[in-house]
């Protein structure tokens, strides 16, 4: 690999294009990141009608965005080991791009353009990374050097204003004056979206019926997992939420999970009392969930209950009405636009451990003040009762 000095060398013949027309955009790694990212995707595509636009992102991510208009192409690039950065260079040179934004932080993904010889390099000065980029952006911090409480949304879109030379985004917007929630740059019309292709339908399809469901059968999905185990609502709480979703509106419960959260997933469905929960519940990693599939089940859904997870940004980019909890975890990090029910109000409620916590004051700053078990069983059935009351 090429040591710090090489990597400053000029890139040989290649002039620094003004406009791009082949363009990489290396994505988020997480699921939810990838989702919120999406406004930023289709604004470039619609500045950029006639430029080339490929994506790199982690395997599984590909199946977030396969089918989208906004991207011509999708590289996937497995980001372990010492060589994974020459690998992922390797299969992103011969499109020979000639610009690189950079919707990541890391010092790895910096390396991958510029190893990959793109000229132009846009991304935020962050991980030490700022001899790798030719447009180093200066990430949005308080007065006291800590990092500003930025929607991600906001974030990824203010990188956008600087590829396409336009006004960046005036971080002051996002001075909090509650703690669920910040003023968002996006314009009105600017909504998180996923392509569902017939192969996601297909996939979906064949899950409802291993679960003996039509597949216009009306359900519930609730999303107990989290890569964080203290954003988890109780898995108790799930079982009585999905008994009462059963009982009251006779709602069969998807319980969605990775296959790593099977074992939980499973523990739920097990909790719910046998008479109310014969043919009514069921474990998605046990039937076979895929991402792709997920979209097609959201977008199909009555209601969604969630922790603060990446299924709740493919819920909220599909429209399904939306209750997700948020512990020790800030949900103004989040603050996505979300679509509306026909009487104006919007299709999440967000619900948090302490809704007395000062505006400025961050819950990650206080874990077991905002621990998420704060979060009462009632509220959530209150919440839920809303959003199925409000929809179709």
């Amino acid at each position: 690999m090429p040591n710090a000095e090489c990597l400053l060398l000029p890139d040989p013949l290649m002039p620094t294009p003004t406009t791009p027309l082949r363009l990489l955009i290396v994505l988020p790694s997480w699921v939810g990141d990838t989702v919120m990212a999406t406004p930023t995707l289709r604004r470039v595509r619609e500045a950029l009608p006639g430029a080339f636009i490929g994506a790199l992102g982690r395997p599984g991510i590909d199946q977030l965005l396969t089918g989208s208009a906004d991207l011509d192409e999708i590289h996937t690039f497995v980001p372990h080991g010492m060589m994974a950065p020459k690998r992922a260079a390797a299969k992103v040179r011969a499109r020979h791009y000639d610009t690189a934004l950079l919707l990541t932080n890391s010092f790895s993904t910096a390396l991958i353009a510029r190893l990959a010889f793109i000229p132009r390099r846009i991304g935020y000065n962050r991980d030490n990374r700022a001899m790798l980029l030719t447009d180093p952006l200066t990430p949005p911090r308080n007065a006291d050097r800590s990092w500003k409480l930025t929607p991600a949304v906001d974030y990824y879109w203010n990188l956008a204003s600087h590829l396409l030379n336009q006004p960046t985004v005036d971080w002051s917007i996002h001075t909090p004056t509650n703690c669920v929630s910040v003023p968002l740059a996006l314009p009105p019309d600017a909504h998180m979206h996923l392509p569902v292709a017939d192969a996601d339908n297909t996939a979906a399809d064949e899950l409802l019926a291993r679960a003996n469901l039509a597949p216009d059968q009306p359900f519930a999905l609730l999303n107990p997992g989290g890569n964080n185990p203290a954003k988890r609502w109780p898995a108790d709480r799930y079982a009585h939420l999905a008994r009462h979703l059963i009982e009251t509106h006779h709602l069969p419960i998807l319980i969605n999970g990775s296959p790593a959260e099977s074992d939980l997933c499973e523990s739920i469905v097990s909790q719910v009392a046998p008479n109310a929960s014969e043919g009514m519940v069921f474990s998605l990693p046990d039937l076979n969930i895929t991402l792709g599939a997920l979209k097609s089940l959201c977008q199909r859904a009555a209601l969604m209950v969630t922790n603060d997870t990446g299924p709740r940004h493919i819920a909220a980019a599909m429209g399904t009405p939306l209750v997700t909890l948020f512990g020790p975890t800030d949900p103004r990090w989040t603050t996505i636009p979300v679509r509306t029910h026909a009487d104006g109000t919007p299709r999440e409620t967000i619900l948090v451990a302490d809704p007395t916590l000062p505006p400025d004051q961050s819950a990650n700053d206080h874990p077991d003040r905002c621990r998420v078990d704060r979060i009462t069983l009632a509220s959530v059935i209150t919440a839920a009762e809303d959003q199925l009351a409000r929809s179709p």
